[in-house]
């Protein structure tokens, strides 16, 4: 990318400043949160932990594999996204690189820095960067709405919504309304209206070539059912009292409800969540524990350093 492009996204960053201080700030509210809660439940913690070390290593090789495989279906969807041809074992490194620098910063800035680095150092233009990475998130969100939708038929009863008053059913149904229409109404500003046209104009381009169209959609549904596959394993290893698919259903719930809560790779607000929905759905609360324990183990902490170093050696390399 050439100077005068990357001097642009220099100031674009500089612009979003406050917006990071902002995730931020939340990020260390909800860390603290968590902490609090961790030191209350610390029995119960310890418990998990204490049975995650009896667990059957035959079910944590599969959720091994099927971390793995995670970056793998990433970088498949990345190149779904985008009509030029991608290096693959490069755009593969990048998503494990890209993975750790998530677990840093807040609210997936840390993988979208890193994936829209590396489509400009490609020889995309830096709008066409930052299309690819809402395509992919865009199709990421619709395949988890339809599993989650999926499972929650196959699965009656597992998803209960709270008994509330009429009313209050009434005051919300206005303020998602609103919400809305307010969403709609920026969404229709001039800059805003010509960054949506050009998204839907790369969406149709991705859709006219059948491979490209393939990899985003079976690249966006292998990397969140493999996502689900990791917590399935850790909770057949530990013998989980839940079926499969309610603990599938668990985990795309809670780690959509995760997204809203800006945190480094939802280091917190998913664990809390994961662990709330497993209870729920009728664990125990240490198998719970030792289930979001198990994920994070493998998911987050080991191949976090790697990750690190595999960042480093890519910028290193220019790749980056």
């Amino acid at each position: 990318m050439s100077d005068g492009r990357w001097t642009t996204v220099g100031r674009r960053l500089s612009v979003g400043d406050g917006r990071v201080g902002w995730h931020a700030g939340v990020s260390l509210l909800v860390l603290v949160c968590a902490g609090f809660l961790a030191h209350r439940h610390w029995p119960v913690i310890e418990a998990g932990a204490g049975r995650l070390t009896h667990a059957d290593r035959g079910w944590l090789l599969v959720a091994t594999a099927a971390t793995l495989a995670t970056w793998a279906c990433s970088a498949l969807a990345q190149q779904g996204a985008v009509t030029e041809p991608l290096p693959a074992g490069r755009l593969v490194a990048v998503q494990f690189a890209a993975a750790s620098a998530n677990h840093v910063l807040p609210s997936g800035l840390g993988a979208g820095a890193v994936n829209l680095r590396f489509l400009t150092r490609c020889g995309l233009p830096v709008a066409r960067s930052a299309t690819a990475l809402a395509v992919k998130a865009c199709a990421g969100t619709v395949v988890r709405g339809c599993l989650i939708g999926g499972l929650a038929l196959a699965c009656p009863g597992a998803l209960r919504l709270p008994r509330v008053p009429a009313n209050a059913w009434t005051v919300t149904a206005w303020t998602t309304a609103v919400v809305v229409a307010a969403v709609a109404a920026v969404l229709l500003a001039g800059p805003l209206r010509r960054a949506l046209r050009s998204v839907l104009l790369d969406v149709r381009a991705v859709h006219e070539l059948p491979a490209r169209a393939a990899a985003l959609w079976g690249g966006s549904l292998a990397f969140a059912a493999l996502h689900a596959t990791v917590v399935i394993a850790v909770a057949q290893a530990i013998d989980l009292p839940l079926s499969p698919a309610r603990v599938a259903l668990a985990y795309l719930a809670a780690s959509s409800a995760a997204v809203l809560l800006p945190t480094p790779g939802g280091l917190g607000s998913l664990d809390a969540a994961l662990a709330l929905a497993l209870t729920l759905a009728g664990a125990p609360g240490g198998a719970a524990a030792s289930t979001v324990l198990g994920y994070r183990l493998l998911t987050v902490w080991l191949p976090l350093l790697p990750g690190l170093v595999a960042l480093g050696v890519l910028i290193r390399r220019r790749v980056l």
